[in-house]
């Protein structure tokens, strides 16, 4: 299984002939999309879903299909089977790729902001992408796509996330917000000059850098 950062929370998953796409939003570069088979949305804020983008994508490809909870399933109405809700405790099976929904809320912004519904997907039982909340998944995970950083979070409750789930490693999403002097005041707190993040090692990747999973 093969990872490939793209803008902000956007990640390609590849194992063998399949290609999946993660949150594609609209801080990703459209052409992430291209080869995809799958795409899987966590919710439906603008940075994590783009909905005339994606409608283009799978005009384009008649095959593309989508993965995704309720909300966002209903802005991508008219599409028919092509478009699958899924939710917490669902599983299903794409090219071979195993996949598991586990979470249901989007982390608490602000008491005045409503909350959205956030799904996060597990892959193969080994790759975790929470969306935007501190989902723990339901083991310890080889990888973790991890936010890095967002209105809902601080640097404090990032370093618990990675120590209560336990990872292998920690691979930084969700970042496009950070300054490169903010990007690396976040990563130094979770690399060995930090707090400690319970043994995981932290594995930065640039745009359109890749990294083979064991």
């Amino acid at each position: 299984m093969r990872i490939t950062k793209f803008g902000h929370a956007c990640v390609r998953i590849q194992h063998d002939d399949t290609t999946l796409i993660v949150d594609p939003g609209a801080f990703t570069d459209p052409a992430a999309l291209a080869g995809a088979d799958a795409v899987l949305i966590t919710h439906e804020h603008m940075d994590h879903f783009e909905e005339s983008r994606l409608r283009a994508a799978m005009e384009a490809d008649p095959a593309l299909r989508v993965w995704t909870n309720g909300a966002v399933a209903a802005q991508l109405a008219g599409l028919g089977q092509r478009v699958t809700e899924v939710g917490e405790g669902d599983a299903f099976e794409i090219g071979g790729v195993g996949v598991s929904v586990h979470g249901e809320w989007h982390a608490v912004i602000h008491p005045d902001v409503p909350r959205v519904k956030n799904i996060g997907f597990l892959f193969d039982g080994r790759l975790f992408h929470p969306g935007d909340a501190f989902t723990v998944p339901p083991h310890a995970v080889d990888t973790l796509l991890l936010p890095l950083a967002g209105p809902w979070s601080k640097a404090s409750e990032v370093v618990d996330y990675v120590r209560e789930s336990g990872p292998r490693q920690a691979v930084p999403v969700h970042e496009a917000t950070l300054s490169p002097i903010g990007h690396m005041v976040a990563t130094r707190l979770l690399g060995p000059d930090g707090p400690g993040t319970g043994g995981a090692e932290l594995v930065v990747l640039g745009e359109s850098e890749s990294l083979d999973l064991d």
